[in-house]
């Protein structure tokens, strides 16, 4: 069933305001910049930003939200096992198109290893979601056959590797774009399924 008339006018109203919020952040970081700065850009007013999400931390979290939506759940919903891992590259190429998101991203998980920083449980929880999803799907290789047998313990040792890996990537990226992302992702992920294999 489609979705229509003012539920649908709300929602790309929302969309909308999230993507202004993305490059106000982007540009001035959470601390600098405010709701007034998003409104103004937006062109609605400071009580319509409130309504839409109640509070700059929810807006945050919605942003950071999106960003999970535009790329990780985008781009790997569909496969499993080691399929998930060899789509890898292809969904950190996808940033090209986001550069603001990740840029964010990468700013706001860094502050948000204060306990204080309001998107800390976000960032938290994203972190131990996704070393879940990595380490279900490197089980599922093993129990496919698809490499060799591993611990618990080594599974969480590699979804571990692997995720610094990727932020580490994203964020050189971030400083000199001539950094490739598929590529350097590419011949990491096939050298560490190589690895998993011979193990």
């Amino acid at each position: 069933m489609s979705t229509r008339g003012p539920y649908r006018t709300g929602r790309r109203r929302r969309e909308q305001l999230i993507d202004v919020a993305v490059g106000v952040f982007a540009e001035l970081g959470y601390a600098g910049g405010s709701i007034r700065d998003i409104a103004d850009r937006a062109g609605v007013s400071h009580s319509t930003l409130i309504k839409h999400f109640g509070s700059k931390e929810n807006l945050l979290v919605a942003v950071l939200a999106e960003w999970d939506r535009r790329t990780v759940q985008a781009g790997l919903a569909d496969v499993d096992g080691l399929a998930y891992f060899r789509r890898l590259p292809a969904v950190m190429a996808a940033h090209r198109h986001n550069r603001g998101l990740l840029e964010l991203f990468t700013t706001i998980a860094a502050e948000a290893s204060a306990p204080t920083h309001p998107a800390h449980a976000f960032i938290a929880q994203r972190y131990t979601r996704n070393l879940a999803t990595l380490a279900g799907h490197l089980r599922s290789a093993v129990d496919a056959g698809d490499v060799a047998p591993m611990t618990d313990a080594d599974i969480q040792t590699e979804v571990r590797l692997l995720t610094a890996t990727l932020d580490g990537i994203g964020l050189q990226w971030l400083l000199d774009p001539s950094t490739d992302l598929e590529a350097c992702v590419s011949a990491y992920v096939h050298r560490a399924i190589a690895a998993w294999q011979r193990a």
